[in-house]
Protein backbone atom coordinates (compact mmCIF):
# COMPACT_ATOMS: atom_id res chain seq x y z
CA UNK A 1 0.00 0.00 0.00
CA UNK A 2 1.03 3.60 -0.55
CA UNK A 3 2.49 5.10 2.61
CA UNK A 4 0.86 8.47 1.92
CA UNK A 5 -2.68 7.33 2.59
CA UNK A 6 -4.40 7.81 5.93
CA UNK A 7 -4.86 5.05 8.51
CA UNK A 8 -7.42 2.48 7.40
CA UNK A 9 -6.22 2.64 3.82
CA UNK A 10 -2.69 1.79 4.91
CA UNK A 11 -1.79 0.07 8.17
CA UNK A 12 1.81 1.33 8.03
CA UNK A 13 0.86 5.01 7.90
CA UNK A 14 0.10 6.98 11.05
CA UNK A 15 -1.02 10.45 9.93
CA UNK A 16 -0.51 13.51 12.05
CA UNK A 17 -3.45 14.70 14.12
CA UNK A 18 -5.24 17.71 12.68
CA UNK A 19 -3.74 20.93 14.07
CA UNK A 20 -5.50 22.70 16.93
CA UNK A 21 -6.46 25.36 14.38
CA UNK A 22 -6.72 23.78 10.93
CA UNK A 23 -5.92 26.48 8.35
CA UNK A 24 -7.64 25.63 5.08
CA UNK A 25 -7.41 26.59 1.43
CA UNK A 26 -10.56 25.84 -0.54
CA UNK A 27 -9.81 25.42 -4.25
CA UNK A 28 -13.07 25.87 -6.15
CA UNK A 29 -14.85 27.68 -3.33
CA UNK A 30 -17.87 28.79 -5.36
CA UNK A 31 -18.82 25.26 -6.52
CA UNK A 32 -21.07 22.84 -4.68
CA UNK A 33 -18.20 21.24 -2.74
CA UNK A 34 -16.70 24.62 -1.91
CA UNK A 35 -19.91 26.13 -0.58
CA UNK A 36 -20.61 23.07 1.57
CA UNK A 37 -17.03 23.21 2.84
CA UNK A 38 -17.47 26.82 3.93
CA UNK A 39 -20.62 25.83 5.85
CA UNK A 40 -18.57 23.23 7.72
CA UNK A 41 -15.78 25.72 8.45
CA UNK A 42 -18.28 28.31 9.69
CA UNK A 43 -19.92 25.76 12.00
CA UNK A 44 -16.57 24.93 13.62
CA UNK A 45 -14.94 28.35 13.49
CA UNK A 46 -12.95 27.84 16.69
CA UNK A 47 -10.93 25.02 15.11
CA UNK A 48 -11.28 25.53 11.35
CA UNK A 49 -10.18 28.65 9.51
CA UNK A 50 -10.55 29.55 5.83
CA UNK A 51 -7.17 31.04 4.89
CA UNK A 52 -7.70 31.13 1.12
CA UNK A 53 -10.61 30.77 -1.31
CA UNK A 54 -10.34 30.37 -5.08
CA UNK A 55 -12.56 30.52 -8.15
CA UNK A 56 -11.97 30.71 -11.88
CA UNK A 57 -14.19 33.57 -13.10
CA UNK A 58 -17.01 33.75 -10.53
CA UNK A 59 -15.66 36.83 -8.80
CA UNK A 60 -18.97 38.06 -7.38
CA UNK A 61 -19.82 34.85 -5.45
CA UNK A 62 -16.18 34.63 -4.38
CA UNK A 63 -16.23 38.20 -3.10
CA UNK A 64 -19.41 37.46 -1.12
CA UNK A 65 -17.76 34.40 0.40
CA UNK A 66 -14.74 36.49 1.34
CA UNK A 67 -16.96 39.09 2.98
CA UNK A 68 -18.42 36.27 5.06
CA UNK A 69 -15.25 34.29 5.87
CA UNK A 70 -12.57 37.05 5.82
CA UNK A 71 -9.76 34.87 4.40
CA UNK A 72 -6.23 36.23 4.02
CA UNK A 73 -6.14 35.36 0.32
CA UNK A 74 -8.47 35.00 -2.64
CA UNK A 75 -7.47 33.72 -6.07
CA UNK A 76 -9.18 34.16 -9.44
CA UNK A 77 -7.38 31.80 -11.77
CA UNK A 78 -8.60 33.68 -14.87
CA UNK A 79 -6.21 36.62 -14.91
CA UNK A 80 -8.56 38.68 -17.11
CA UNK A 81 -10.87 39.10 -14.11
CA UNK A 82 -8.47 41.72 -12.74
CA UNK A 83 -10.10 44.30 -15.02
CA UNK A 84 -13.68 43.47 -14.02
CA UNK A 85 -13.67 43.59 -10.24
CA UNK A 86 -15.08 46.54 -8.37
CA UNK A 87 -12.75 48.31 -5.95
CA UNK A 88 -14.67 47.44 -2.76
CA UNK A 89 -15.85 43.95 -3.71
CA UNK A 90 -13.39 42.11 -1.47
CA UNK A 91 -12.81 42.91 2.21
CA UNK A 92 -9.69 44.86 3.17
CA UNK A 93 -8.37 41.82 5.04
CA UNK A 94 -8.23 39.75 1.84
CA UNK A 95 -5.35 39.95 -0.64
CA UNK A 96 -6.56 39.05 -4.14
CA UNK A 97 -4.30 37.19 -6.58
CA UNK A 98 -4.92 36.56 -10.28
CA UNK A 99 -3.83 33.83 -12.67
CA UNK A 100 -3.55 30.04 -12.63
CA UNK A 101 -0.21 30.21 -10.84
CA UNK A 102 -2.08 31.63 -7.85
CA UNK A 103 -3.65 28.19 -7.30
CA UNK A 104 -0.21 26.65 -6.91
CA UNK A 105 1.02 29.44 -4.63
CA UNK A 106 -1.94 29.08 -2.32
CA UNK A 107 -1.75 25.27 -2.32
CA UNK A 108 1.88 25.44 -1.24
CA UNK A 109 1.56 28.35 1.18
CA UNK A 110 3.30 27.69 4.53
CA UNK A 111 0.33 29.10 6.47
CA UNK A 112 -1.99 26.45 5.00
CA UNK A 113 -2.43 23.08 6.73
CA UNK A 114 -5.15 21.48 4.58
CA UNK A 115 -6.04 22.00 0.93
CA UNK A 116 -9.57 21.14 -0.19
CA UNK A 117 -9.46 20.24 -3.90
CA UNK A 118 -12.96 21.04 -5.16
CA UNK A 119 -12.25 22.24 -8.69
CA UNK A 120 -14.25 20.20 -11.19
CA UNK A 121 -12.49 18.30 -13.97
CA UNK A 122 -8.89 17.99 -15.10
CA UNK A 123 -8.44 21.68 -14.30
CA UNK A 124 -8.19 20.65 -10.66
CA UNK A 125 -5.01 18.63 -11.19
CA UNK A 126 -2.67 21.63 -11.03
CA UNK A 127 -3.66 22.75 -7.54
CA UNK A 128 -3.90 19.22 -6.17
CA UNK A 129 -0.44 18.37 -7.51
CA UNK A 130 1.05 21.48 -5.88
CA UNK A 131 -0.55 20.65 -2.53
CA UNK A 132 0.69 17.05 -2.62
CA UNK A 133 4.15 18.18 -3.69
CA UNK A 134 4.20 20.51 -0.66
CA UNK A 135 3.29 17.62 1.68
CA UNK A 136 -0.08 19.03 2.78
CA UNK A 137 -3.13 17.25 4.12
CA UNK A 138 -5.24 17.08 0.97
CA UNK A 139 -9.03 16.71 1.11
CA UNK A 140 -9.57 15.35 -2.38
CA UNK A 141 -12.97 16.03 -3.95
CA UNK A 142 -11.50 16.29 -7.45
CA UNK A 143 -11.61 12.67 -8.60
CA UNK A 144 -10.03 13.59 -11.93
CA UNK A 145 -6.67 14.10 -10.20
CA UNK A 146 -6.43 10.34 -9.68
CA UNK A 147 -8.27 9.41 -12.87
CA UNK A 148 -5.77 11.34 -14.99
CA UNK A 149 -2.55 10.70 -13.08
CA UNK A 150 -3.26 8.16 -10.34
CA UNK A 151 0.10 6.33 -10.18
CA UNK A 152 2.12 9.55 -10.43
CA UNK A 153 0.01 11.26 -7.77
CA UNK A 154 0.33 8.34 -5.35
CA UNK A 155 4.09 8.12 -5.91
CA UNK A 156 4.43 11.84 -5.26
CA UNK A 157 2.36 11.62 -2.07
CA UNK A 158 4.50 8.75 -0.80
CA UNK A 159 7.62 10.83 -1.47
CA UNK A 160 6.45 14.05 0.19
CA UNK A 161 4.41 12.61 3.06
CA UNK A 162 1.20 14.27 1.92
CA UNK A 163 -1.92 12.65 3.38
CA UNK A 164 -4.81 12.15 0.96
CA UNK A 165 -8.27 12.13 2.52
CA UNK A 166 -11.23 11.29 0.25
CA UNK A 167 -14.16 13.70 0.04
CA UNK A 168 -16.28 11.87 -2.55
CA UNK A 169 -19.08 10.34 -0.49
CA UNK A 170 -18.41 6.86 -1.89
CA UNK A 171 -14.68 6.91 -1.24
CA UNK A 172 -15.15 8.47 2.19
CA UNK A 173 -17.53 5.61 2.98
CA UNK A 174 -14.98 3.02 1.89
CA UNK A 175 -12.27 4.82 3.85
CA UNK A 176 -14.40 4.76 7.00
CA UNK A 177 -15.51 1.15 6.57
CA UNK A 178 -11.94 -0.04 6.01
CA UNK A 179 -11.05 1.10 9.51
CA UNK A 180 -13.16 -1.74 10.92
CA UNK A 181 -10.74 -4.43 9.78
CA UNK A 182 -7.22 -5.21 8.62
CA UNK A 183 -6.34 -4.13 5.11
CA UNK A 184 -4.94 -7.59 4.36
CA UNK A 185 -8.37 -9.10 5.08
CA UNK A 186 -10.19 -7.01 2.47
CA UNK A 187 -11.92 -8.98 -0.31
CA UNK A 188 -13.46 -6.13 -2.29
CA UNK A 189 -15.18 -2.77 -2.12
CA UNK A 190 -18.64 -2.00 -3.49
CA UNK A 191 -19.44 1.51 -4.70
CA UNK A 192 -23.09 2.49 -4.57
CA UNK A 193 -24.78 4.56 -7.27
CA UNK A 194 -28.18 6.24 -7.18
CA UNK A 195 -28.74 5.34 -10.83
CA UNK A 196 -29.45 8.98 -11.67
CA UNK A 197 -32.60 10.27 -13.35
CA UNK A 198 -32.71 7.41 -15.89
CA UNK A 199 -32.49 4.48 -13.51
CA UNK A 200 -34.34 1.50 -15.02
CA UNK A 201 -34.45 2.96 -18.52
CA UNK A 202 -33.59 0.69 -21.43
CA UNK A 203 -31.00 1.62 -24.02
CA UNK A 204 -33.78 2.08 -26.56
CA UNK A 205 -35.64 4.51 -24.31
CA UNK A 206 -32.43 6.44 -23.65
CA UNK A 207 -32.00 6.76 -27.43
CA UNK A 208 -35.49 8.24 -27.83
CA UNK A 209 -36.49 10.22 -24.76
CA UNK A 210 -33.51 11.85 -23.02
CA UNK A 211 -33.53 15.64 -22.90
CA UNK A 212 -31.03 18.01 -21.34
CA UNK A 213 -33.63 19.07 -18.76
CA UNK A 214 -34.33 15.48 -17.74
CA UNK A 215 -30.63 14.67 -17.53
CA UNK A 216 -30.06 17.62 -15.18
CA UNK A 217 -32.84 16.53 -12.79
CA UNK A 218 -30.94 14.31 -10.37
CA UNK A 219 -33.26 12.53 -7.90
CA UNK A 220 -31.13 12.77 -4.74
CA UNK A 221 -28.07 15.04 -5.11
CA UNK A 222 -27.71 18.76 -5.87
CA UNK A 223 -24.60 19.14 -8.02
CA UNK A 224 -23.20 21.22 -10.84
CA UNK A 225 -24.35 20.48 -14.42
CA UNK A 226 -21.27 18.55 -15.56
CA UNK A 227 -21.28 16.19 -12.57
CA UNK A 228 -25.05 15.78 -12.86
CA UNK A 229 -24.73 14.68 -16.49
CA UNK A 230 -21.89 12.34 -15.49
CA UNK A 231 -24.23 10.81 -12.94
CA UNK A 232 -26.97 10.40 -15.54
CA UNK A 233 -24.65 8.51 -17.92
CA UNK A 234 -23.01 6.75 -14.93
CA UNK A 235 -19.68 8.06 -16.22
CA UNK A 236 -19.25 9.58 -12.76
CA UNK A 237 -19.28 6.07 -11.32
CA UNK A 238 -16.80 4.97 -13.99
CA UNK A 239 -14.43 7.70 -12.81
CA UNK A 240 -14.98 6.64 -9.19
CA UNK A 241 -13.97 3.08 -10.10
CA UNK A 242 -10.70 4.42 -11.48
CA UNK A 243 -10.19 6.74 -8.50
CA UNK A 244 -10.77 3.88 -6.05
CA UNK A 245 -8.33 1.66 -7.92
CA UNK A 246 -5.46 4.08 -7.24
CA UNK A 247 -6.56 5.57 -3.93
CA UNK A 248 -6.99 2.20 -2.23
CA UNK A 249 -4.36 0.33 -4.27
CA UNK A 250 -6.81 -2.30 -5.54
CA UNK A 251 -7.09 -4.54 -8.55
CA UNK A 252 -10.02 -3.71 -10.82
CA UNK A 253 -11.55 -7.08 -9.90
CA UNK A 254 -11.73 -5.95 -6.26
CA UNK A 255 -14.18 -3.18 -7.16
CA UNK A 256 -17.90 -3.59 -7.80
CA UNK A 257 -20.87 -1.26 -8.33
CA UNK A 258 -24.44 -1.62 -7.13
CA UNK A 259 -27.47 0.63 -7.72
CA UNK A 260 -28.94 2.02 -4.50
CA UNK A 261 -31.70 4.58 -5.22
CA UNK A 262 -32.02 5.98 -1.69
CA UNK A 263 -28.37 7.14 -1.52
CA UNK A 264 -28.24 6.25 2.17
CA UNK A 265 -25.57 3.54 2.00
CA UNK A 266 -22.68 5.43 0.46
CA UNK A 267 -20.55 2.34 -0.17
CA UNK A 268 -19.37 -0.74 1.67
CA UNK A 269 -16.47 -3.14 1.99
CA UNK A 270 -16.52 -6.93 2.09
CA UNK A 271 -13.91 -8.86 4.06
CA UNK A 272 -12.63 -12.37 3.42
CA UNK A 273 -14.93 -13.91 6.04
CA UNK A 274 -18.03 -12.53 4.32
CA UNK A 275 -18.59 -9.63 6.72
CA UNK A 276 -19.85 -6.47 5.00
CA UNK A 277 -19.31 -3.09 6.63
CA UNK A 278 -21.11 -0.02 5.28
CA UNK A 279 -21.34 3.69 6.03
CA UNK A 280 -24.85 5.16 6.13
CA UNK A 281 -26.07 8.76 6.31
CA UNK A 282 -28.54 11.05 4.54
CA UNK A 283 -27.20 12.32 1.19
CA UNK A 284 -25.34 15.49 2.17
CA UNK A 285 -21.74 16.28 1.22
CA UNK A 286 -21.03 18.16 4.44
CA UNK A 287 -20.45 14.87 6.29
CA UNK A 288 -17.57 13.53 4.14
CA UNK A 289 -16.13 17.05 3.85
CA UNK A 290 -16.13 17.46 7.63
CA UNK A 291 -14.57 14.04 8.20
CA UNK A 292 -11.76 14.86 5.78
CA UNK A 293 -11.10 18.11 7.67
CA UNK A 294 -11.23 16.58 11.15
CA UNK A 295 -9.82 13.06 10.64
CA UNK A 296 -9.08 11.07 12.75
CA UNK A 297 -11.48 12.92 15.04
CA UNK A 298 -15.26 13.08 14.70
CA UNK A 299 -17.03 16.29 15.60
CA UNK A 300 -20.70 17.22 16.07
CA UNK A 301 -22.69 16.93 12.85
CA UNK A 302 -23.28 19.90 10.55
CA UNK A 303 -25.37 17.78 8.18
CA UNK A 304 -28.69 15.92 8.65
CA UNK A 305 -28.52 12.64 10.57
CA UNK A 306 -30.56 9.46 10.24
CA UNK A 307 -34.00 9.49 11.84
CA UNK A 308 -34.43 6.00 13.21
CA UNK A 309 -37.93 6.72 14.55
CA UNK A 310 -39.38 6.30 11.05
CA UNK A 311 -39.35 3.45 8.56
CA UNK A 312 -36.62 3.21 5.93
CA UNK A 313 -36.30 1.07 2.83
CA UNK A 314 -32.93 0.28 1.31
CA UNK A 315 -32.93 -1.22 -2.18
CA UNK A 316 -29.98 -2.61 -4.16
CA UNK A 317 -29.90 -3.62 -7.84
CA UNK A 318 -27.17 -4.69 -10.24
CA UNK A 319 -26.35 -2.01 -12.83
CA UNK A 320 -27.44 -2.37 -16.45
CA UNK A 321 -24.17 -2.36 -18.36
CA UNK A 322 -25.91 -2.41 -21.74
CA UNK A 323 -27.97 0.71 -21.07
CA UNK A 324 -25.05 2.42 -19.27
CA UNK A 325 -21.84 1.27 -21.01
CA UNK A 326 -19.77 3.94 -19.25
CA UNK A 327 -19.26 1.46 -16.42
CA UNK A 328 -17.45 -0.92 -18.78
CA UNK A 329 -15.13 1.91 -19.75
CA UNK A 330 -14.39 2.59 -16.09
CA UNK A 331 -13.39 -0.99 -15.42
CA UNK A 332 -11.34 -1.14 -18.63
CA UNK A 333 -9.38 1.96 -17.65
CA UNK A 334 -8.92 0.69 -14.09
CA UNK A 335 -7.42 -2.52 -15.46
CA UNK A 336 -5.16 -0.95 -18.09
CA UNK A 337 -4.01 2.18 -16.26
CA UNK A 338 -1.29 4.14 -18.03
CA UNK A 339 -2.60 6.84 -20.34
CA UNK A 340 -6.19 5.56 -20.43
CA UNK A 341 -7.52 7.68 -17.57
CA UNK A 342 -6.28 10.96 -19.02
CA UNK A 343 -7.81 10.17 -22.40
CA UNK A 344 -11.16 8.99 -21.04
CA UNK A 345 -11.55 11.97 -18.73
CA UNK A 346 -10.64 14.58 -21.34
CA UNK A 347 -12.94 13.02 -23.93
CA UNK A 348 -15.75 12.82 -21.38
CA UNK A 349 -15.46 16.48 -20.35
CA UNK A 350 -15.80 17.68 -23.94
CA UNK A 351 -18.58 15.18 -24.70
CA UNK A 352 -20.62 16.45 -21.75
CA UNK A 353 -20.15 20.04 -22.89
CA UNK A 354 -21.26 19.11 -26.40
CA UNK A 355 -24.35 17.40 -24.98
CA UNK A 356 -25.22 20.46 -22.88
CA UNK A 357 -24.81 22.61 -26.00
CA UNK A 358 -27.22 20.35 -27.88
CA UNK A 359 -24.85 18.93 -30.50
CA UNK A 360 -24.20 15.44 -29.11
CA UNK A 361 -26.76 12.80 -28.19
CA UNK A 362 -26.84 11.52 -24.61
CA UNK A 363 -26.14 7.92 -25.66
CA UNK A 364 -23.20 9.11 -27.76
CA UNK A 365 -21.25 10.32 -24.71
CA UNK A 366 -19.91 6.87 -23.71
CA UNK A 367 -19.86 5.72 -27.34
CA UNK A 368 -17.61 8.60 -28.39
CA UNK A 369 -15.39 8.21 -25.32
CA UNK A 370 -14.91 4.53 -26.14
CA UNK A 371 -13.92 5.35 -29.71
CA UNK A 372 -11.30 7.87 -28.66
CA UNK A 373 -9.96 5.56 -25.97
CA UNK A 374 -9.43 2.87 -28.63
CA UNK A 375 -7.69 5.28 -31.00
CA UNK A 376 -5.06 6.70 -28.66
CA UNK A 377 -1.47 5.51 -28.48
CA UNK A 378 -1.38 3.68 -25.15
CA UNK A 379 1.60 4.10 -22.83
CA UNK A 380 1.72 2.00 -19.65
CA UNK A 381 4.09 4.35 -17.79
CA UNK A 382 3.56 7.89 -19.04
CA UNK A 383 5.13 11.06 -17.67
CA UNK A 384 2.96 13.93 -16.48
CA UNK A 385 3.93 15.82 -19.63
CA UNK A 386 2.66 12.95 -21.79
CA UNK A 387 -0.61 12.79 -19.84
CA UNK A 388 -1.20 16.50 -20.35
CA UNK A 389 -0.41 16.16 -24.06
CA UNK A 390 -2.94 13.34 -24.43
CA UNK A 391 -5.49 15.35 -22.47
CA UNK A 392 -5.23 18.05 -25.13
CA UNK A 393 -5.29 15.47 -27.96
CA UNK A 394 -8.43 13.75 -26.63
CA UNK A 395 -10.26 17.06 -26.28
CA UNK A 396 -9.57 17.94 -29.90
CA UNK A 397 -10.60 14.47 -31.07
CA UNK A 398 -13.89 14.72 -29.19
CA UNK A 399 -14.66 18.09 -30.72
CA UNK A 400 -14.43 16.45 -34.13
CA UNK A 401 -16.19 13.17 -33.32
CA UNK A 402 -19.19 12.36 -35.51
CA UNK A 403 -22.12 10.18 -34.44
CA UNK A 404 -21.80 8.04 -37.56
CA UNK A 405 -18.91 6.32 -35.80
CA UNK A 406 -19.73 3.38 -33.55
CA UNK A 407 -18.17 2.03 -30.39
Amino acid sequence: MHSSIADGLCERCVPSEPPELNRISVLGATGSIGTSCLDVIAAHGSRLQAVALTAHRNWEPLAQQCQRMKPRFAVLSDASMRQQIGGNAFPRETEVWFGAEGLERIARHPDVDTVVCGIVGAAGLRGAWAAIEAGKRVALANKETLVVAGPLVMQLAAKTGAVLLPVDSEHSAVFQALQSGRRRDLKRIVLTASGGPFRGWSRERLEREVTIERALAHPTWQMGPKITIDSATMMNKALEIIEARWLFDLDADQIAVVIHPQSIVHSFVEFLDGSVVAQLSPPDMKLPIQYALTYPERWAATSPTMDWTRSHQLDFFPPDDEAFPALKLGFEVARRGGTCGAVLNAAKEVAVQRFLEGNLKFVDIPRACGDILKEHNFDAQPTLTELLRLDDWARKEMQQWKSSQSI
